[in-house]
C-alpha cells in the first residue's frame, strides 16, 4: 500500500460536484485512482455512489470541478471519450446480450475482420487468451451468455472492458445478487486485474467484500467525502461510523 501511495494518480477527481435540479448528489468530491490499487467507494443509499460512477464513466458531466487524467485536466463529456482516455466501466446491469455467445459479446462493435468477413478464429483465440489471463474458466467461448452463472457473466463483462486496454476499471456493485461461491470468484478476479497493473474502483454496499479486496476505502455521505481509509489499518467500526455520520469529516477521520 505504501509503495502504491507514492505513485501519481492515473485518474483523479478534484472538487467535483453534480446536482439533479435542487438535489446536490456530489459536493466537492476528490478521488485519486492509482495503478496496482483497488479503491472501494462505499456509502449508504443516496450517498452519491451512482453519480460518482456516472462522472467517472462519462455518462454525467460534473457541474463544477476537474477530471484529471495523467496530470492533464480533461472535459469528460461522453462514455466514448472516457474509454479513449482509459476509463472502462462495468455497470451493475453488465449490458450483455443474453442470446449471443461469449465471443460475440466480447467483440460486439469491435469485431476482428479479415477483409470484409469476420475473423471468427482470431476472435476465439483472443477470447481464450484474455479469459486465460484473468484465470476465468468457461465451458466454451461459444456458450451463450444466458447459460453462464452470475460470476461468469461478470467475468465476461470485465474481459470485454479490458479489451480496450484501459488504465482504470470501474466496477459498479460487481457482487450484487451473487451467491457466496460466485462472489468469491469475482473478488479473486478483481485482485487479478489489480495485480496486472490496473487501477480498480469498486463501488459496493457490501462491507465484507470491500474489506476482502480493497487497498483503500473512500466513504461518501450525503454527496460529500466523509472519510478515506487504508483498508489494512481501518476497522469495520471506523468505516461504518463514517458511513453513518458518527465519524468526523475528512482530515480528522482518516486513519
Amino acid at each position: 500500500m505504501t509503495d502504491v501511495m507514492r505513485e501519481p494518480a492515473v485518474i483523479a477527481l478534484r472538487g467535483v460536484s453534480h446536482a439533479y435540479g435542487a438535489v446536490r448528489a456530489l459536493i466537492d468530491v476528490d478521488l485519486d485512482v492509482r495503478a496496482h490499487e483497488v479503491v472501494a467507494v462505499v456509502g449508504d443509499n443516496g450517498a452519491g455512489k451512482s453519480t460518482l460512477v456516472g462522472v467517472l464513466s462519462g455518462v454525467l458531466v460534473p457541474d463544477t470541478g476537474e477530471v484529471v487524467v495523467e496530470g492533464q485536466e480533461i472535459q469528460l463529456t461522453s462514455p466514448g471519450l472516457a474509454r479513449q482516455l482509459g476509463i472502462a466501466t462495468v455497470f451493475q446491469d453488465l449490458a450483455l446480450c443474453e442470446h449471443l455467445d461469449v465471443v460475440e459479446n466480447l467483440f460486439l462493435g469491435q469485431e476482428i475482420r479479415r477483409g470484409p468477413l469476420l475473423d471468427e478464429v482470431a476472435m476465439e483465440r483472443e477470447a481464450w487468451h484474455l479469459l486465460g489471463q484473468l484465470a476465468v474458466r468457461l465451458p466454451s467461448v461459444r456458450a451463450p451468455v444466458s447459460a453462464l452463472s452470475g460470476g461468469q457473466r461478470q467475468a465476461v463483462a470485465v474481459a470485454r472492458a479490458l479489451l480496450g486496454e484501459p488504465r482504470v476499471l470501474v466496477l459498479d456493485e460487481p457482487t450484487a445478487s451473487l451467491g457466496v461461491t460466485q462472489t468469491a470468484e469475482v473478488l479473486n478476479l478483481v485482485e487479478r486485474v489489480r495485480d496486472q497493473g490496473y487501477g480498480v474502483v469498486v463501488v459496493s454496499h457490501n462491507m465484507t467484500d470491500v474489506q476482502a479486496v480493497a487497498d483503500r476505502v473512500v466513504v461518501l455521505r450525503r454527496g460529500r467525502l466523509n472519510g478515506e481509509f487504508d483498508a489494512d489499518l481501518a476497522s469495520y467500526e471506523q468505516i461504518i461510523a463514517a458511513i453513518t455520520g458518527a465519524a468526523p469529516h475528512p482530515g480528522e477521520g482518516r486513519s
